[in-house]
């Protein structure tokens, strides 16, 4: 594993708004030895911890984390939007900038003793993924680790994700936002 990874990551200034370097992740899992690379980086750093389902946020979370999952011979949880999984959910509410936004996993997926981790492929002000891991713990599985391709410090959500007992594994850090 000796892939320049952060060299595949595009950036595109001023998307979607004026002043926004955005980090497009999409270049990187164009790149088949890249693409692979990263998820093994993510699974090598949790193997041995006794895993049993990877969390994978919506959208780019399923790509990385499914490949996780798969790595580390476990289930993958989708964790989506409102209304958009059948059956039983659960929620969680969380705050964005200009209003609330939901997040559902399937009810019946996890129970105590289950250990998740969570993926998703970048973590800017940590709203998303804090809302994550609060669902998935109320279900009574543990939730001690998330892991991000990329990490946008600046911002601080790995911070926040850190002060709600979180370990947090990048894979790179971009600084600005």
């Amino acid at each position: 594993m000796t892939l320049d990874l952060k060299a595949m990551v595009r950036t595109i200034p001023d998307y979607p708004k004026k002043g926004i370097l955005f980090r497009d992740i999409t270049t990187l899992i164009e790149h088949p030895e890249g693409f692979k690379e990263s998820v093994e980086r993510i699974a090598v750093a949790h193997r041995g911890l006794g895993i049993t389902h990877v969390a994978g946020i919506e959208a780019r979370g399923f790509i990385f984390g499914a490949g996780v999952a798969i790595a580390l011979g476990v289930g993958f949880i989708p964790i989506r939007k409102k209304g958009k999984l059948p059956g039983e959910t659960i929620g969680q509410n969380y705050a964005l900038e200009y209003g609330v936004d939901t997040i559902e996993i399937h009810a019946d997926v996890l129970e105590k003793g289950d250990v998740v981790l969570l993926v998703d492929d970048l973590i800017a002000t940590g709203g998303t993924a804090i809302a994550a891991v609060g669902l998935l713990r109320r279900t009574g599985a543990t939730v001690d680790y998330a892991a991000f391709v990329i990490d946008l410090p600046d911002l601080g959500g790995a911070d926040k994700l850190r002060a709600e007992a979180v370990n947090i594994h990048e894979l790179m850090k971009f600084e600005g936002h």
